[in-house]
């Protein structure tokens, strides 16, 4: 998911408030009992099954979606365009969208901004369907459209070992090259064309600021906002241990 240009403080607001719930008990089996094999949660990408290589939450935090993070470790396959609209649409339509949105909406609105909108219930409802227009636009023409012309992929691929430079290097150069549908690198033409597409039609309803500094202000920072979010993307696995690591169960013991 394209995290939205405005702030991105929200989504991580969301995850702590989300990992200040308490995790679930976890009893061990009785003895000489059978424990059935757990079955895939909504919340996990169900990757082939290498003991070597971690299992990707499909919400990091419990709340953020993060449905085209895939491992460096994995051998690399193609997905369909049909796999790139479905991930594009479900960045674009998930319920975190919504808030998101909503809470986007009344800060413009606090701060006048896009004055031409106005205040009251009218100038929220438009604030609102703009800032939601915003990330749907974006989400379809980074994730779905523009790779699926291009034959490029659009998922983020995780580094997940070495040293930290290397993989906080590898999360900000995804945003400047990413893989063909054949395997090979190529520039991204999808995060910055996508991203310009997006910026180009919001002229169409953000009338106050039509000007060619705004549209490259925005551009900036929707492209830094993306290579923040492959940065959560690349390090989430890290900071998911260190979080919960007091919180597994404690080994068993005998007597």
């Amino acid at each position: 998911m394209r995290l939205s240009h405005r702030s991105f403080a929200l989504v991580l607001f969301c995850g702590l408030c989300a990992m200040a719930q308490p995790a679930a008990p976890q009893n061990p089996a009785p003895s000489g009992t059978t424990t059935p094999e757990a079955t895939p949660s909504s919340s996990e990408v169900v990757q082939p099954s290498n003991p070597a290589v971690p299992v990707e939450d499909k919400r990091m935090f419990g709340v953020i979606p993060n449905n085209r993070t895939t491992e460096s470790a994995i051998p690399f396959e193609p997905i369909t365009a049909k796999r790139k609209m479905t991930i594009a649409a479900k960045d674009s339509f998930d319920y975190p969208v919504y808030p998101t949105a909503g809470l986007f909406a009344a800060l413009s609105q606090l701060r006048d901004q896009n004055p031409s909108f106005g205040q009251g219930m009218s100038g929220y409802g438009k604030r609102f369907v703009t800032a939601y227009a915003d990330q749907v636009v974006g989400n379809m023409m980074t994730e779905g459209i523009v790779p699926s012309l291009l034959h490029e992929d659009p998922r983020y691929f995780r580094k997940g070992d070495g040293s930290k430079k290397s993989r906080l290097g590898s999360a900000l150069s995804q945003i400047l090259i990413c893989r063909t549908d054949s395997g090979h690198r190529t520039f991204n033409v999808p995060e910055w064309g996508g991203n310009a597409f997006a910026v180009g039609l919001s002229n169409l309803y953000y009338k106050d600021s039509r000007d060619v500094s705004d549209n490259v202000s925005k551009l900036a920072i929707q492209v830094a906002t993306d290579a923040f979010s492959n940065v959560l993307k690349e390090f989430y696995p890290d900071i998911k241990r260190k979080l919960f690591k007091k919180r597994e169960p404690n080994a068993l013991t005998t007597h």
